[in-house]
């Protein structure tokens, strides 16, 4: 996804270990906010969600409906994702489903990425997501460099799976939802179900919870449920 550079994304490169508040790599600060409000999350900028942390990650998946948006404006842009790495280190291997309110109405388009690298779009028609799709996500290493980075679709029964090289470090996994411009569409709640890393319960990790802020907190993310497997992404305000 395209990312905010700023200040602070210097800061999370350079960590090996992020103290709170955490800023993912390439997260916007946001400017202004001067207090947490204590029933919320970390602020993740950019991002919500959840982060395991620690090192020698090999996989990370999860499942979504595809959410209804409504779009505030054409900046709005967001996306549920799963990756590795991200949280304290300079590299992600992600893949996930944008909506893009860019042409005045929400566009939803799969994609993955090797960040640094731009984003990969797939083709809409060959592989289209709409609301209320299932979306299945996963990040997985196997060895020398390499990551398979799969998506399905079972409600329109595609499936799409890529393996791309990259020098990572391994230190964290992620289930997130993110608004690279920092303006989330009104997405109501997004669903995430049967979150695993390495083969194990997210919850098991003992995750960072982040919340996205601009300045102004725009979504919340909930407790961990189910064994620590699904969790709810809450729109609050662009």
């Amino acid at each position: 996804m395209r990312r905010f550079l700023s200040r602070f994304a210097t800061v999370a490169v350079a960590a090996a270990t992020l103290a709170a508040p955490a800023v993912p790599a390439g997260a916007a600060a946001a400017p202004g906010l001067s207090f947490r409000p204590l029933h919320y999350n970390i602020n993740g900028y950019n991002w919500g969600g959840y982060a395991a942390t620690g090192s020698g990650f090999t996989s990370v998946s999860a499942t979504w409906t595809e959410a209804n948006a409504t779009c505030n404006s054409t900046d709005d842009l967001y996306a549920p994702w799963v990756g590795i790495d991200g949280y304290g280190s300079s590299t992600v291997e992600q893949t996930g489903v944008a909506t893009d309110c860019s042409s005045g109405r929400p566009v939803h388009q799969a994609w993955y990425e090797m960040y640094p690298a731009n984003p990969v779009y797939l083709s809409l028609s060959s592989y289209p997501v709409s609301v209320g799709d299932n979306i299945t996500a996963s990040v997985t290493y196997a060895a020398s460099n390499k990551y398979t980075l799969k998506l399905v679709n079972s409600s329109r029964g595609w499936t799409y799976s890529t393996t791309k090289s990259l020098s990572a470090r391994r230190v964290s996994a992620e289930v997130i939802i993110e608004s690279p411009t920092g303006a989330y569409p009104n997405f109501g709640t997004l669903n995430f179900t049967s979150a695993t890393v390495n083969g194990s319960s997210l919850g098991s990790f003992g995750p960072v919870a982040l919340d996205p802020s601009n300045g102004a907190y725009e979504a919340r993310t909930g407790a961990l449920g189910s064994g620590g497997t699904s969790f709810s992404e809450t729109y609050l305000r662009e």
